[in-house]
């Protein structure tokens, strides 16, 4: 008996496992196998079990996954989801610093199900970020421009904005904190006054007097201020999920417990534990220390945090709220939601671009650096386009909107950027399978000293062991280990598309810095990718120059193709007429075909002539050599299998592509170009640019042989391109770095996107993968070393030779600054020259 159901949750190939083998438990199931992409479960069970049984595992497992019939759940939830979706600023998305389970987002502010960590909400533009406008007297008035309220009269001012869920826990844990000081500083002086000879304080009551104030006081800070330690630590153990919060609760609670029952009942203990007044020695002071040094550690954590995605905020701030349209032929300001496809814009000088779009009128220079990184403005004309986010320079221009709301180039980059960050780079694999032995370890050590010291520690022996025993449990930080690669991720993909850099995950960043091999495609990669036609010819009497312009531009009318584009122009600018023409079809690396004013006509290379059954002749050949020699593609025209003219198209290098090939190849990248165009053209542009290793007159097809022939001899390779023909390889690539110029295709099959389009975009691509797989080997080492020589210190170990212990308030400050230094490391990227 077979049955599918549907599964809710499930955000990554973890929960589908997880979801897998919970349903394999449940009695008398034979099999179940969970799709991630479906989001379906199929489950073989020997008799029918009841829904209901599938829907308890799943619950007592944590709940977080649901399972229903197919059909009857998916708007229930999407109504349950939008109801719950958090105010404020960004989308309402939650993720884990740590990313414990990979790419899981949440949809509340909360702790994470598995480390315990604060949650942090993913930047994103969003309508709620545009400016709105209220009444002070009659808040339920909003208004999307200043005025006048329409009940009171008075004027509206602007609404403030929600405090984001960072900001929301910085303030919290601040005011957490300031509490727990307050409470834990007597504390701590009670307890560090027994150190002063004939303490002063004994003078005004006994010491088991001020045992009981500080219990007291202990109170607020472990049942308000840190309560939220205990809960993680609870949850920890109960989901068998251990993690820091695991240790900090059991130190913590052990230390205090301790010293409740110390209080309550002094003579269950030996004498070894009191003090000369007969009061059990308590530890008050060092359980509320830790605490509140560890809520410290965890509010510098959340304020650091607010600075890892702050290349995202910054490209948040580019996004202007208003919008001039024209309306009728009359200046209209519209909020930014409420620009249409199709609809014409005006941008005054000094403005942000509202959109991406194209110039209709006019002419300027615009700021590119936030996107592209490039700090010199750019000129544009009529019909250049232009970027969302991008500022205007000294002159007012028209443009028509072509892509609006998330479509635009800068949602594209920030939700790129998001994705990115929250991706697992293959390195992280070490400091995950570390972690998760790391907890049971520590507690077997601290277990052990405790034993050690209470068998062969000086008097009071156990007074010793208890408190190395903590010291162990305290200082130990998993969470350092787990926040040395996603902190470096996050701050080095934001830093990337501040630079024109977008990564599209870790691991491309990852294997970027392995590359040895790069391939560049030529045309729109080398070449600027605007080809213009030089000149055309015929080898046919019976044909002119402007009649075989006719066919070429006729043909190519049906072609969106950048060469075809080309030849379009060009004809228009010639005034030719466009003939009729049917039956068009493109030959992948050849040509085109189709017929033209009833003759069959093939526009293409020489392998489209021979397609086309269409000889090409020696002296045709030589003519055709003259151009190519100078780096021209030209391009023959048969019309009904005669080759009658040909067209030569011009495509200049980018001013940038010799520069970054020799930066590579100084780096120790062997740089290969691969081209459909022919040997000789391919030829002169590789000598213009120092390029020993070609191959021309490659097919799609050749171009991934090549990047297989290539991984098979064991390179690194890295593909760049920016056509359809690219696309193949660039999938197959190490590493495919797409021309943000060139078509969605290619973007899509890429692992890095260049905005700007050349290739001293690789050359940063490059310089960014090593400063960050540098500084993510940096965070595992601290955090490795700092577990590795803290331990064995708070154990101990230096107590026989030289008399040194640690105190558990030392280790607690020391941990609750491990995770603060990994992501302080981090940081130091934002300030990195790419």
């Amino acid at each position: 008996m077979k049955h599918t159901y549907h599964i809710h949750g499930m955000t990554c190939n973890g929960c589908r496992s997880h979801v897998e083998g919970t349903l394999s438990k449940v009695e008398g199931v034979s099999q179940a196998s969970v799709s991630l992409e479906k989001a379906e479960a199929t489950i073989e069970m020997e008799s029918h079990i009841p829904l209901e049984k599938f829907q308890e595992a799943l619950k007592n497992d944590g709940g977080r996954y649901s399972i229903h019939k197919n059909g009857e759940h998916h708007h229930k939830h999407s109504e349950e989801k939008k109801e719950k979706q958090p105010k404020g600023k960004g989308t309402g998305t939650f993720y884990c610093p740590m990313h414990c389970e990979g790419d899981k987002t949440y949809d509340k502010h909360d702790d994470c199900p598995v480390c315990g960590m604060d949650l942090v909400e993913e930047q994103n533009l969003s309508i709620s970020s545009i400016e709105q406008w209220t009444c002070p007297m009659h808040p339920e008035v909003i208004k999307d421009e200043a005025g006048a309220c329409p009940i009171c009269g008075m004027d509206l001012v602007p609404m403030q904005p929600d405090l984001s869920a960072e900001e929301k826990t910085y303030k919290k844990l601040s005011k957490k904190f300031w509490i727990a000081v307050a409470f834990t500083f007597p504390i701590f002086l009670m307890a560090m006054s027994e150190m002063i000879n004939n303490n002063p304080l004994y003078n005004i009551m006994e010491q088991k007097y001020w045992n009981w104030i500080q219990f007291g006081l202990s109170i607020p800070v472990v049942f308000y201020a840190t309560w939220m330690f205990f809960e993680r630590a609870y949850k920890s153990i109960k989901t068998w999920n251990l993690n820091m919060f695991t240790l900090i609760g059991i130190g913590a609670g052990v230390a205090w417990l301790f010293s409740v029952f110390g209080l309550f009942f002094p003579d269950f203990f030996p004498s070894q534990f009191k003090t000369e007044s007969g009061a059990v020695h308590v530890y008050f002071e060092a359980a509320t220390v830790i605490l509140t040094l560890v809520l410290l550690g965890q509010l510098l954590e959340a304020r650091a945090h607010s600075k890892t995605n702050s290349a995202v905020k910054e490209l948040l701030k580019l996004a202007p709220n208003k919008a001039v349209k024209i309306v009728n032929g009359e200046e209209v300001e519209v909020s930014i939601d409420k620009i249409e496809l199709n609809d014409i814009l005006k941008v005054k000088p000094g403005d942000k671009i509202p959109v991406d779009g194209a110039i209709t009128e006019g002419e300027t220079s615009i700021d590119e650096s936030m996107i592209t990184g490039e700090p010199i403005p750019v000129n544009k004309l009529v019909g250049d386009k232009v970027s969302s986010g991008t500022i205007n320079g000294n002159q007012s221009f028209l443009m028509k909107a072509e892509k609006v709301g998330s479509d635009t180039l800068l949602s594209q980059i920030i939700h790129m950027v998001n994705e990115a960050s929250r991706s697992r780079a293959p390195i992280q694999n070490l400091a995950d399978k570390v972690s998760g032995y790391f907890v049971p370890v520590v507690v077997v050590i601290s277990l052990i000293t405790f034993t050690v010291w209470a068998i062969w520690g000086p008097e009071p022996a156990y007074v010793y062991a208890l408190v190395n025993a903590i010291a162990v449990l305290i200082i130990a930080c998993p969470c350092a280990l787990g926040l040395a690669t996603p902190m470096s991720v996050m701050v080095g993909v934001g830093k990337g598309a501040q630079n024109g850099v977008l990564i599209k995950n870790a691991e491309a960043l990852e294997k970027m810095d392995k590359v040895n091999t790069l391939i560049v495609d030529k045309t729109g990669t080398i070449t600027e990718g605007k080809p213009t036609v030089e000149t055309v010819g015929t080898f046919n009497d019976d044909f002119s120059n402007n009649s075989i312009l006719q066919y070429i531009v006729s043909l190519n009318s049906n072609s969106e193709h950048p060469l075809a584009e080309a030849t379009v122009k060009y004809g228009r600018e010639q005034n030719i007429k466009i003939l009729k023409s049917n039956g068009f079809s493109a030959v992948t690396g050849k040509g085109v075909e189709g017929q033209v004013n009833g003759k069959k006509v093939a526009l293409g290379n020489p392998e489209m002539m021979v397609h086309a059954k269409a000889e090409i002749t020696s002296k045709m050949e030589k003519e055709a050599k003259t151009y190519q020699k100078q780096g021209k593609t030209v391009s023959f025209l048969a019309i009904d299998h005669n080759v009658c003219g040909y067209v030569v198209i011009a495509d200049k290098i980018k001013s940038s592509s010799a520069k970054a090939i020799k930066e590579l190849q100084d780096k120790g990248i062997a740089v290969i170009m691969l081209t459909g165009d022919n040997h000789d053209t391919a030829q002169a542009v590789a000598s213009e640019l120092n390029l020993a290793d070609f191959k021309a007159s490659m097919l799609p097809e050749d171009k991934l042989k090549e990047v297989e022939k290539l991984q098979n001899a064991g390179k690194v390779v890295a593909m760049a391109g920016d056509g359809i023909n690219d696309a193949p390889a660039l999938a197959k690539s190490d590493v495919g770095i797409a021309m943000g110029t060139g078509t969605d295709v290619a973007i899509e099959s890429a692992m890095i996107t260049l905005v700007k389009g050349d290739l001293h975009g690789i050359v940063k691509a490059q310089h960014l993968s090593h400063a960050v797989m540098k500084n993510i080997k940096q965070n595992l080492f601290f955090a490795l070393i700092y577990n590795v020589l803290g331990i064995p210190l708070a154990a101990g170990v230096l107590f026989p030779f030289f008399g040194i212990l640690l105190s558990p308030m030392i280790a607690a400050l020391a941990m609750s600054f491990s995770s603060v230094s990994v992501i302080g490391n981090a940081l130091r990227l934002r300030t990195i020259k790419i």
